[in-house]
């Protein structure tokens, strides 16, 4: 599925987050920045092992902040680390949106046209991937309000229910509308 919000793209696709062209791909990061399972563990196996080094270097950070590193051997030229988690690994709402729009903004500010994001603690972290999926989109929307460099967001999901659940929260914010 895919809408325009102020002549920006919202996508939402089925696939392997380590395979996007997007300028960055988000990594859902814990705030030590060290990259285990899941979508992190993912990154560094493709990309290899100098984008935990790097991202590493610049931690620990506080839950909801980000940090950027180059993406190694993946296709896309960046990786933002955006901490949902601590050390427990267990996230909330609130943790994951801020650590959206901290991703967002950190593209932003290096001026980058396209990110792509997972459905940010929806599997180590445990939370409802509706729930994950409703935070993550108005996060994004209310972002791409104002943006100036970044005009393509991809969510990137890993299973059939985690992009109907992205699917569903999209169509349904815009019936309320």
């Amino acid at each position: 599925m895919e809408i325009q919000i102020n002549n920006k793209n919202v996508e939402i696709i089925q696939g392997d987050i380590t395979e996007q062209e997007t300028k960055a791909v988000v990594n859902a990061a814990n705030n030590h920045l060290w990259m285990g399972s899941g979508v992190a563990g993912a990154i560094k196996k493709k990309g290899g092992q100098q984008i935990e080094a790097n991202a590493i270097k610049q931690g620990p950070i506080n839950i909801g902040e980000a940090v950027i590193t180059e993406a190694g051997d993946l296709k896309a030229e960046y990786v933002i680390h955006a901490a949902s988690m601590g050390q427990d690994l267990k996230t909330n709402t609130d943790y994951i949106g801020r650590a959206t729009l901290a991703a967002l903004k950190l593209a932003e500010k290096y001026s980058l046209t396209s990110i792509s994001l997972p459905a940010i603690g929806a599997g180590t972290g445990g939370v409802e991937v509706h729930q994950c999926a409703s935070v993550m989109l108005n996060q994004t929307i209310e972002f791409l309000q104002s943006s100036e460099s970044v005009n393509h967001v991809r969510f990137v999901l890993f299973d059939d229910n985690t992009e109907q659940a992205f699917n569903d929260e999209l169509r349904h914010m815009f019936e309320r509308h």
